[in-house]
């Protein structure tokens, strides 16, 4: 058999790039097979190097909340790009979409931008020691916050053990800094304030999580967290890389009504372009240099190109109706999904948060990472390439949240619980 251009591809690009690929998941590993080359995509489309057409729910793992390559967007990077690509200097265009940030979620006091989300995460962690003069962190396990050194760490054998590397190359003396707990837990939460609570600096999690699958937080779990750090004095950081203008014109804050003290943005906030946000209260926010001691600091952030492309996507989701369509095109696709589960006698579920969506293969939607975990791997797998040759892009990965965008319309929707209902035939 002769080898095709996406294999041809994938083994030129493991000449040159570890893997064949510039982030892990993108290798198929988890899924098996050879990953896609995009060479374009339209709307709710992307199309191979084959020139075969998917419908695509990885939109570049959320950014693209209006579908590929829409017109206003464009227009604007292109406008942007005319007038110069880079400055590393103030542009009143970083202005613009601050403030619209601003106004769209208000808890973002004053903000600031990067380049990625892992960057906005790991500036946000160090705001909070140097707030706090403390050291110590919280986060959850199954909660992905980027790949900074003190976030790639996973729990021991214990609830309450300070974490160990979760990646070659982290040293043990950053990881023991971080205490990761059990997501959705709220008595193990309250248990370890009650016995770090002098020494933790800031708690960070997704409040819908989107790297375990979708998984949101619970209600009570969430509030929790702000009563907690409000008492014992941590900063409260909501990771909304991924949630943020995805489940709620305000975030996930809004839709819980809880504010956190900071929050860390990307993916939609750059229409497609690399940016990261972080912000929140005023006076932490103070202790950023160059008007505090916490030092902070990125080349191309607040890139002008990217800010355009990000401050048109936002223009596009403030026009009438177009969270409500959204919301309703993804209640559509999961609704069916959970009939066509329900009518072959598989256990698959699903669910949605706004224009986010899970697909699990388990009896119900898991409110845990050790339910995420004993979902049917495999035959997600099996489930993924037959969807894939049915012209249908899912995250290539059972522990991937699923997003849609406008540009998804009926008969997308249509096509993919068509596709879905054949490809769980044995």
């Amino acid at each position: 058999m002769s080898s095709t251009s996406n294999e041809l591809l994938f083994e030129r690009a493991q000449g040159v790039i570890p893997g064949g690929v510039s982030s892990p998941v993108r290798a198929f590993n988890a899924v098996g097979g050879t990953p896609r080359f995009i060479t374009r995509g339209k709307g709710a489309r992307v199309w191979d190097a084959e020139g075969r057409s998917y419908i695509d729910y990885v939109l570049s793992w959320g950014p693209l909340i209006a579908g590929h390559a829409h017109p206003a967007v464009i227009e604007a990077v292109e406008r942007a790009a005319r007038d110069g690509l880079s400055f590393g200097m103030p542009t009143e265009i970083e202005i613009e979409l601050a403030e619209a940030i601003r106004t769209a979620v208000p808890s973002l006091e004053r903000l600031r931008f990067t380049s990625s989300g892992t960057e906005a995460t790991m500036s946000a962690l160090r705001l909070a020691r140097g707030f706090t003069g403390r050291s110590r962190i919280i986060k959850f396990e199954g909660c992905y916050h980027g790949h900074a050194d003190s976030l790639l760490v996973k729990a021991g054998s214990g609830a309450l053990t300070f974490g160990n590397p979760s990646s070659a190359g982290v040293p043990a003396e950053v990881a023991q800094h971080t205490l990761v707990l059990d997501f959705n837990d709220t008595q193990q939460l309250a248990d370890a304030f009650a016995r770090e609570g002098d020494h933790i600096a800031a708690v960070i999690v997704e409040p819908v999580a989107g790297n375990m699958n979708l998984v949101p937080g619970h209600p009570e779990f969430l509030a929790a967290l702000r009563r907690l750090c409000s008492a014992h004095g941590a900063v409260l950081i909501f990771d909304e890389v991924m949630s943020g203008f995805r489940v709620h014109p305000g975030g996930a804050q809004a839709l819980y009504g809880i504010t956190p003290d900071l929050t860390t943005f990307g993916k939609v906030v750059g229409g497609g372009m690399p940016v990261g946000v972080f912000g929140g209260r005023r006076d932490i926010m103070a202790c950023i240099a160059p008007q505090g001691p916490v030092y902070q600091a990125g080349t191309l952030s607040g890139n002008p190109v990217a800010m355009a492309a990000g401050l048109a996507t936002l223009k596009l989701t403030r026009a009438v109706g177009f969270y409500e369509r959204l919301f309703a095109a993804t209640r559509e696709l999961t609704d069916g999904l959970n009939a066509i589960g329900a009518q072959s006698g598989h256990a698959l579920s699903a669910a949605c948060v706004g224009s986010m969506f899970g697909l699990y293969f388990s009896a119900r939607p898991p409110g845990r990472f050790s339910e995420v975990m004993a979902a049917d791997r495999v035959r997600f797998n099996r489930f993924f390439h037959r969807m894939l040759e049915q012209g249908v892009h899912l995250a290539p990965s059972a522990f991937e949240a699923g997003f849609l965008s406008s540009a998804h319309d009926p008969a997308d929707i249509a096509a993919t619980l068509a596709a879905a209902k054949t490809a769980l035939v044995d």
